[in-house]
């Protein structure tokens, strides 16, 4: 198995952030809003958006609980909580500006999964240690 880039970091990352995005963001254009607003024409092109997002949504998670386990979510989300904690005490981002604020965390949740779903790669990189997953059964 190859060892991930930096290249194969950025696809995860975006691949993450583009489910985080089309689920819902700020700006009005996501499922969630077009769910909110077609609810009572639910139709098969909405439902199979839907499982689409659920599907993604689940590779996702389940792959960063596997990865990072309980404890390592806690900690990649307490640390992008920090990241977040910085931006605010640098002026950088306000608590008052709810836009910037939302679309702040829907970034910080996608690099959470983008670390989550990379993390076996990074640690098999840094520590020479494989999961058991990984091993090819012949």
């Amino acid at each position: 198995m190859k060892p991930i880039t930096l290249q194969g970091f950025l696809l995860r990352f975006l691949f993450a952030l583009l489910l985080v995005m089309l689920t819902y963001n700020p700006s009005g254009y996501s499922y969630s809003h077009w769910l909110q607003t077609s609810f009572s024409n639910f139709g098969p092109l909405l439902g199979i958006a839907g499982i689409s997002l659920i599907i993604g949504w689940v590779i996702y998670i389940r792959a960063t609980l596997r990865s990072l386990g309980l404890i390592g979510l806690i900690l990649a989300a307490l640390f992008f909580s920090a990241i977040m904690w910085l931006l605010i005490d640098w002026g950088w981002l306000g608590l008052n500006n709810v836009t910037a604020m939302s679309w702040v965390i829907l970034v910080l949740i996608s690099a959470v999964l983008a670390v989550g779903i990379s993390w076996s790669h990074i640690r098999r990189k840094w520590s020479g240690q494989i999961d058991s997953d990984d091993i090819d059964e012949e």
